[in-house]
């Protein structure tokens, strides 16, 4: 079977040679940046909050526990987070046509990054991926959850069990350009769990596409706590990098 499958892989490559998602340059697997796409997005790779992943200032000492000012103070809830990159110009490149206008086919290389994001915190212990869920409103008008599309090949990779149905989500109106304390405030109240049942002593790992302020995962991972679960993380493509 496997060896069919890599014959079968084969033959897709001679006849749609594998490129680069974003521009079309030539690559060597199908899913994979070419060398100036990929180096032009600004990846999370060095010193970082041990805790929520937030990208410290190059060039300085840090301990691999340090925390930053938010973890520190005990507004991050969640156990960990990670994120691939920072969500700038050029991911936004990225970002937008994959979330608005179906191009779907960037999810690969997305997830990919996400599980890369992964490689320094202990992921042995989750139970279920849990995509961020979206409400019906916006499924049926975008047509896809794009959370679910990342999620599923971090589950492949992880060996774990996905989770799409024990928690329903409320529609509101998108929250746009409001601030932190009015994200948290938006969101409040809009995750419902139907399973508890799944969920109860469960270690979950959130999967979204962008994390703004963090109000998504803080909201999820409250209900979820309230549900039973033994734990919540979550992992990010991209997130917003402000000064704290």
């Amino acid at each position: 079977m496997v060896k069919c499958r890599q014959i079968f892989h084969k033959i897709l490559d001679v006849i749609y040679p594998p490129t680069c998602p974003l521009c079309d340059a030539d690559v060597s697997r199908h899913g994979d940046l070419c060398d100036d796409c990929w180096t032009a997005i600004n990846w999370i790779d060095g010193p970082k909050c041990s805790r929520c992943g937030y990208p410290f200032v190059s060039g300085y000492d840090f301990d691999d526990d340090t925390l930053c000012p938010v973890c520190a103070a005990g507004k991050n809830e969640l156990d960990w987070i990670r994120s691939a990159c920072v969500y700038d110009d050029a991911s936004k490149q990225v970002m937008l046509p994959f979330k608005h206008c179906g191009k779907i086919k960037y999810y690969r290389f997305m997830a990919n990054a996400m599980i890369w994001a992964l490689r320094d915190v202990d992921v042995s212990d989750i139970d279920i991926i849990m995509p961020v869920p979206l409400a019906w409103r916006r499924l049926f008008h975008r047509g896809y959850n794009q959370a679910a599309l990342l999620a599923r090949p971090i589950a492949h990779a992880m060996g774990v069990k996905m989770d799409f149905d024990s928690v329903h989500r409320k529609y509101k109106p998108d929250m746009g350009h409001k601030n932190a304390r009015q994200r948290a405030e938006n969101i409040r109240g809009v995750f419902r769990v139907i399973h508890p049942d799944k969920i109860r002593g469960k270690h979950i790992l959130l999967v979204d596409d962008v994390m703004t302020s963090g109000a998504t995962f803080s909201e999820l991972r409250r209900v979820l706590m309230r549900a039973g679960a033994a734990s919540v993380a979550g992992v990010s493509f991209c997130r917003v990098v402000r000064g704290i």
